[in-house]
């Protein structure tokens, strides 16, 4: 080499050590990973909400922040009828059906009389035709739906295989809302999130330690995977992670033995960061090695009593404290769990997935 360029040859390599050891360096993950500058240009898609009125409000802020959404039709008596959340997601589809998506329903009255099934299939052969990718099935089952003997209606009664026979027929995936967080189990001073520790304040009736005549927790589970082992080939979509998400180990469990299925984060960040506060790359590492099975949601619900000015204001502040968590290495404090979260940082690729390319995925209707 020339005596005369060997300094700065020796000078340019020492400065690129230098930055790959800055990129090396715990924390930094510059080059793989989104700031929150890149937070309204990246595609997104919130795979569970709830939009229960015609109003444009939610959509508008979808739009405004780069997210598609799928709103999920719930048999839920806090919500409106079946038919008035029906009605507003095809007014909402009809606007803009390239961001706007949903999942419709089923009610459980009439279960186990003659015609019941044939008027479910009939149902959600009309809703999939209309344009619904998904079907949901809620907590009721399980948990507050009774057969005419009395007894609870499980997930894997014998009456609820012919209509995952007909989801799984008509292509589309089937999201189930099995029990609770395990926190419903426990006293209120032993919950580890705030969030739940509010909701089960207020809803009394499903709060399940004030319940010991009903199900346990692990007997819901264990009903969930006999269900989901029975119809391996249904797309099953666990929400709110499958109601585990107390523990990362296992989730990543439930995924490991059902490889087929994947869950969404809906209503559960917060439980995650619980755990990553006390292990980062533990809950780093499980978000990575699952980035193919795990969706974005947030359950964010616009009611048809909602500001619509406010709801914008609330959506857009969760959308974008999810996106420091998951994306970026910033930190920010967590009221309902009372302390300061550092960012998991995921690898760009990780983030398109479960953002954007999974719920595409997933929710695509096959053979149509």
């Amino acid at each position: 080499m020339n005596t005369i360029l060997r300094p700065v040859a020796v000078a340019l390599l020492a400065v690129a050590a230098a930055f790959s050891a800055a990129c090396a360096m715990p924390g930094r993950n510059d080059a793989e990973s989104y700031s929150m500058a890149d937070f309204s240009q990246v595609r997104k898609f919130d795979a569970h909400v709830h939009a229960n009125t015609p109003d444009p409000a939610f959509l508008e802020q979808a739009r405004a922040d780069g997210f598609e959404l799928l709103s999920i039709n719930v048999d839920y008596p806090d919500f409106p009828s079946i038919a008035r959340q029906h009605a507003a997601a095809l007014a909402l589809a009809a606007r803009d059906p390239t961001r706007f998506h949903w999942a419709t329903t089923f009610s459980m009255k009439g279960f186990g009389t003659p015609g019941w099934a044939d008027r479910v299939d009939a149902k959600l052969a009309r809703d999939v035709a209309a344009g619904a990718l998904a079907v949901k099935v809620w907590k009721n089952v399980g948990l507050a739906e009774r057969g005419a003997d009395g007894k609870l209606i499980m997930l894997d009664d014998p009456g609820l295989a012919p209509v995952a026979e007909q989801v799984r027929a008509l292509g589309v995936a089937l999201i189930d809302h099995q029990g609770e967080p395990r926190n419903c189990w426990l006293p209120l001073d032993q919950m580890t999130t705030d969030n739940d520790r509010e909701y089960f304040s207020k809803h009394p009736e499903y709060y399940m330690y004030l319940h010991p005549e009903m199900p346990r927790y692990e007997e819901l589970m264990a009903v969930r995977d006999r269900f989901v082992a029975a119809h391996s080939k249904l797309r099953f979509v666990g929400a709110h992670l499958a109601s585990l998400e107390y523990d990362v180990d296992r989730i990543a469990a439930f995924l490991d033995r059902f490889p087929d299925a994947s869950v969404d984060m809906a209503a559960r960040m917060s439980q995650v960061q619980y755990q990553s506060v006390r292990d980062r790359e533990k809950v780093r590492n499980f978000f990575i090695r699952y980035q193919d099975r795990l969706l974005y949601g947030t359950d964010l619900t616009y009611g048809p009593d909602a500001d619509p000015a406010e709801f914008r204001r609330e959506a857009h502040a969760a959308w974008v404290s999810d996106w420091r968590y998951l994306a970026t290495g910033e930190s920010q404090h967590v009221d309902m769990i009372g302390a300061d979260v550092p960012g998991l940082a995921l690898p760009r690729a990780v983030i398109d997935k479960i953002y954007y390319a999974n719920a595409r995925r997933v929710f695509a209707r096959s053979g149509r």
